[in-house]
């Protein structure tokens, strides 16, 4: 096991993977911008070492900065987190030359699942089932576009090869706006993402984003660790995940998580990973692989019993997967709220000091968050604070759990997006469950009429 790991990201993820090096009896190493000098886990820090000023090229995104760091302090392995370096197969070879391990999938493994061609094409291969579409990226000959477009059939959505986050896609719903739309996406996401590359899928149009959890170790073992819905999302952006998936069969979720533990092992796959899928009429559509723990783990933690931060610095220090499939159990219903600093409508972000700051408790109720009352939220960086997760024997009893932790919050000096939560906790159609990923943006705009 490692005796020392440099964490290589901030905010709650930082906090979170510290307290998993500390369960290990690992000493963290934590890294900071100058915005971040106050934050808690450098407080609770054995080392920590400023990596630059607060814009995130001049910090966390600085590859040499961060190599130095766990130079000058001899930590052995780096984890990256989420966000951020995360997935850049770049500064995961440059890690591993630099002779520290890499808590995370190889370089290849990422630079594989970045690219959303090579990725879509691995798992066709793998017999994981993909979203109709082009066989890999777009040509430039406009007739051979509107061919394509016409074999998938209207509407399509044109994404970027290497784009993520919700960002460089386009729906098209004509042969009209066709050629216009590949052009315009294909120049976003030369300047967003250094790639220009664009493949076309069908667009589905009521679908569930459903996630499937993967552990991997270096032996060749993989298991899933069933599944999570993060359809309550805006923008591509979730705002609400919860595990497992309401209505959707057992034995369906079991088909799909088995060909996700197929393909892991012919790729060769090691550490935490997520499939994503699109979900509608019974089907599962692969979209993108993120090679990383999710911000929405915890969930997964909860109805499992597994530690998914604990169990990748195990399996990157080269230890087997400490359960198999069949030990694996999901018990209960788990819901992730995430608290950001934001309007709760407008979502125009909200920086600046909290006055006050009091997280709820009681049975079921765990709160992941670095901020403490006189913290001051800076503006440089992604509007979370935190997340509020429950747990409860059923999806009835996590729901009214939610509704009491959300009833104790208290976060004053600044906006945050409690009172939306409050409001969706209480939507009958929420309630229900199953609702599809547009279900969120409806709602708002039928709000705010």
């Amino acid at each position: 096991m490692f005796k020392k790991i440099l964490v290589a990201n901030r905010g709650e993820i930082a906090l979170r993977i510290q307290r998993a090096c500390h369960e290990l009896g690992i000493k963290a190493v934590m890294v900071y911008s100058e915005a971040d000098r106050d934050a808690k886990y450098i407080k609770l820090a054995e080392e920590a070492v400023c990596i630059g000023p607060a814009p995130s090229p001049l910090s966390y995104l600085n590859m040499p900065a961060i190599i130095s760091a766990a130079e000058v302090t001899d930590a052995e392995a780096i984890h990256p987190g989420y966000g951020f370096l995360s997935e850049n197969a770049d500064f995961a070879e440059r890690v591993e030359k630099s002779g520290f391990q890499f808590i995370g999938p190889t370089p290849e493994n990422i630079r594989m699942m970045g690219d959303k061609v090579s990725a879509k094409q691995a798992m066709i291969r793998a017999g994981v089932p993909c979203v109709p579409g082009s066989d890999g990226e777009l040509p430039d000959d406009p007739v051979q576009i509107r061919r394509i477009a016409k074999a998938v059939g209207y509407p399509v959505i044109i994404k970027a090869a290497g784009g993520g986050g919700g960002r460089g896609m386009r729906v098209v719903h004509t042969e009209a706006a066709l050629v216009n739309a590949v052009q315009m996406t294909k120049a976003e996401a030369g300047a967003a993402f250094g790639n220009p590359a664009v493949y076309m899928e069908k667009f589905l149009q009521n679908p569930r984003h459903i996630e499937i959890q993967i552990l991997a170790d270096k032996h060749r073992n993989a298991v899933y660790l069933g599944e999570r819905d993060c359809s309550m999302q805006r923008r591509h952006q979730k705002v609400i995940e919860e595990a497992p998936a309401p209505g959707i069969p057992r034995k369906l979720i079991e088909r799909i998580g088995e060909r996700c533990v197929t393909a892991c092992k012919k790729i060769g796959y090691r550490g935490a990973g997520t499939f994503e899928f699109l979900y509608e009429n019974g089907e599962f559509y692969f979209i993108e692989m993120n090679t990383r723990v999710q911000v929405e783990h915890p969930v997964t933690e909860w109805i499992t019993g597994v530690d998914v931060v604990r169990t990748q610095i195990m399996v990157a220090a080269g230890e087997k997967l400490p359960f198999t499939q069949r030990q694996i159990e999901v018990r209960g219903h788990a819901i992730e709220c995430r608290i950001n600093a934001e309007d709760p409508y407008k979502f125009i972000p909200s920086p600046g000091r909290i006055t006050a700051w009091h997280a709820p408790g009681g049975p079921g109720v765990r709160v992941d968050s670095h901020v403490y009352t006189n913290y001051y939220v800076p503006p440089n960086y992604d509007s979370m604070i935190g997340k509020l997760i429950v747990h409860g024997d059923t999806r009835e009893q996590a729901l009214a759990r939610m509704r009491t932790a959300l009833s104790e919050t208290v976060i004053e000096g600044i906006n945050t997006n409690v009172p939306l939560h409050r409001e969706l906790m209480v939507d009958a159609k929420f309630m229900a469950g199953g609702t599809n990923i547009h279900y969120l943006e409806e709602w708002l705009s039928q709000r705010q009429r």
